[in-house]
């Protein structure tokens, strides 16, 4: 026998629930990617600050977001990502170096 439990939520606890469809806190997203690897996060952080400091400007979530998902992600965060995890602190300063500034889609 199969039991399948539903789950009845009021209309004002839905109104309190924050609305992530277009995009989340920058915060939001890292803390998740700590759920996934903590060296992700870390990766990811990374690679934010390197960007503000060669683009000028702070990356918005979507963007981190495209640059974690889309295809196999972007290369150099993923490289980020990966030397965070091996705690490769002399990677992580050459990779900043090869962030780009260029928008993706």
């Amino acid at each position: 026998m199969v039991m399948m439990a539903f789950c009845v939520v009021a209309p004002a606890a839905l109104a309190q629930q924050p609305d992530y469809r277009g995009d989340v806190p920058m915060e939001v997203y890292l803390d998740a990617l700590a759920h996934i690897s903590p060296a992700a996060r870390e990766g990811a952080a990374a690679y934010l600050t390197a960007y503000r400091r060669r683009c000028g400007r702070e990356l918005t979530t979507q963007e981190l977001r495209r640059a974690v998902a889309d295809g196999e992600g972007d290369p150099v965060l993923m490289a980020m990502i990966r030397a965070s995890y091996q705690q490769d602190s002399g990677a992580q300063r050459a990779l900043a170096t090869s962030v780009s500034c260029v928008r993706r889609g």
